[in-house]
């Protein structure tokens, strides 16, 4: 995860700059001014996590600059294609937001729609008292 890191990391280096230069063409347009620096802060914490995670497993065939196409080869994680709760979880966030357009009476449904998609996706996998 070290390409990762870095390319997060020198996104600060970027628009952390570009925010300064930003304010001071601006005259101080607030949007710009706070949303450009904040967007390199998020960008640092992305990068600050991804630089401790690499830290602690072991390098991949994508950090090794030598490395080889066969090198990935396996799994490469578990997924659900056959999963029906991120639907649910995009039709809660269509519900909420939908909600600063037509009425903020809306926003409850959404919130209640997108707790229980949230939860279902969580405990998918489970099994035991949880399985369902």
């Amino acid at each position: 995860m070290k390409f990762e890191a870095k390319l997060f990391l020198y996104g600060v280096l970027f628009f952390i700059p570009v925010g300064i230069v930003y304010a001071v063409w601006s005259g101080g347009e607030p949007v710009g001014t706070y949303g450009i620096p904040l967007v390199g802060g998020m960008a640092g914490m992305i990068g600050g996590y991804l630089y401790l995670v690499g830290k602690r497993i072991d390098a991949r065939p994508e950090d090794d600059p030598l490395g080889e196409i066969e090198q990935g080869a396996g799994d490469q994680g578990v997924f659900s294609p056959w999963s029906w709760w991120p639907l649910v979880l995009g039709l809660a966030g269509t519900v909420v937001f939908l909600a600063l357009a037509v009425g903020w009476w809306l926003l409850l449904p959404g919130l209640l729609i997108g707790a229980v998609g949230l939860v279902g996706w969580v405990f998918e996998f489970s099994r035991g008292q949880h399985a369902h």
